[in-house]
């Protein structure tokens, strides 16, 4: 297998890291620099800069704002994006509802959500985990009950990222409460200002407000929201949790937190060996993970994500924990400290909420242990 990248490819890369580090808006990279949290208004502005230069949705079919690049041209433009401290395009969007509805909706459906979807003029938030439906999604409760032309839809769901500021929610509903549970499940795309659509806040271990619980009471959702046909949901969750987690290895993001790490920390790795012996792990385990990530994109084809999107998940979100483990480490006392403090100071002081954060990683998107029985199943055939 060649891993050394081509001429074109390496233009490619030249062409995307110059973009990212001279025309994209630079406040918001200093703000992903630095570690603070983007706001609402930032994440559109950063989606629609993306959008206007074709950089926002390129893995969608061309005629709705694709760009028809090979699957290792995407992860170049995946990497190069974080490395440069550029948010990459918001997934529910970006990754999730706009190729599934590409994939299976309506012609009506591609018309009228697509370009707001790629541009972010819509956000979307994601309506799949329960209570007792995370882990095992096929358990899921909420209702949807055809009445006329509308379904009604009743329950409850949890853990919505970013929910509060969501336009619309797609939302696994039960449409068939008889049959296996696999098979009668149904997707339906809910207007969230519709009477009945209650989204409560749900503080995390950080202080921070991310997600949300999502009550729906007797919520009337038009027939035409439908997504595929009744109880097809099943095979377009398993669609969009594919693709979910071909880019939740950010190798490139966690590079140059660690690269950071080594900068402030230079003094105090350079009295302790041990801690200079865990950089170098990580940075091998990095390597050796972004090797990975570039076998995935070249092996993958047509629209189903590669099987072995399952290793990138898994070992992405643990290196990405025990980078973020390293620089709380490093910094001591300091990702505690209170009152005034330079830049250095500031970075340390947000880093023990982002450990906090960070442990969610090998939670979302399918458990690492649900990772781990798919690779052992479906990889190894164990």
């Amino acid at each position: 297998m060649q891993l050394a990248l081509t001429e074109d490819d390496q233009a490619f890369r030249e062409e995307m890291r110059t973009f990212f580090t001279t025309t994209f808006p630079e406040e918001i990279r200093r703000t992903v620099e630095e570690g603070r949290e983007l706001t609402r208004e930032q994440i559109v502005e950063s989606q629609q800069a993306l959008n206007a230069a074709g950089l926002a949705v390129p893995h969608w079919p061309e005629e709705w704002g694709g760009r028809g690049w090979s699957e290792l041209k995407r992860h170049i433009w995946h990497e190069e994006m974080q490395a440069a401290s550029v948010p990459v395009p918001l997934a529910f969007n970006a990754s999730m509802i706009g190729p599934v509805i590409a994939q299976f909706g309506t012609q009506e459906q591609k018309e009228k959500f697509l370009p707001k979807t790629a541009n972010l003029d819509i956000w979307w938030s994601q309506g799949f985990s329960e209570p007792d439906a995370g882990s095992d999604l096929a358990g899921l409760r909420t209702t949807a009950v055809l009445d006329g032309d509308d379904w009604v839809v009743n329950g409850q769901k949890t853990w919505t990222t970013l929910g509060q500021y969501g336009d619309w929610i797609f939302t696994l509903v039960r449409t068939d409460p008889e049959v296996k549970k696999q098979a009668g499940i149904s997707m339906l795309l809910i207007d969230m200002t519709s009477p009945g659509v209650e989204v409560r806040p749900i503080e995390l271990i950080d202080g921070g407000h991310e997600v949300n619980e999502v009550w729906f009471t007797d919520v009337r959702v038009p027939g035409e929201n439908l997504v595929g046909e009744v109880n097809s949901g099943w095979t377009q969750a398993k669609f969009l949790l594919g693709n979910e987690r071909v880019g939740v290895a950010p190798v490139g993001a966690t590079k140059r937190v660690l690269a950071r790490a080594k900068e402030l920390g230079a003094s105090i790795l350079a009295d302790d060996p041990l801690l200079r012996a865990r950089v170098v792990e990580l940075e091998n385990e990095l390597l050796a993970l972004e090797l990975t990530a570039l076998r995935v994109a070249a092996h993958s084809a047509g629209a189903e994500p590669h099987p072995a999107s399952s290793v990138l998940k898994l070992k992405g979100t643990e290196l990405q924990q025990a980078v973020s483990e390293l620089v709380v480490d490093l910094g001591g006392p300091a990702t505690l400290a209170s009152g005034e403090g330079d830049a250095t100071l500031e970075w340390y002081r947000r880093s023990t909420p982002t450990y906090l954060n960070l442990r969610k990683a090998s939670i979302y998107g399918g458990s690492n242990e649900i990772q781990r029985q798919i690779i052992s199943r479906n990889i190894l055939g164990l």
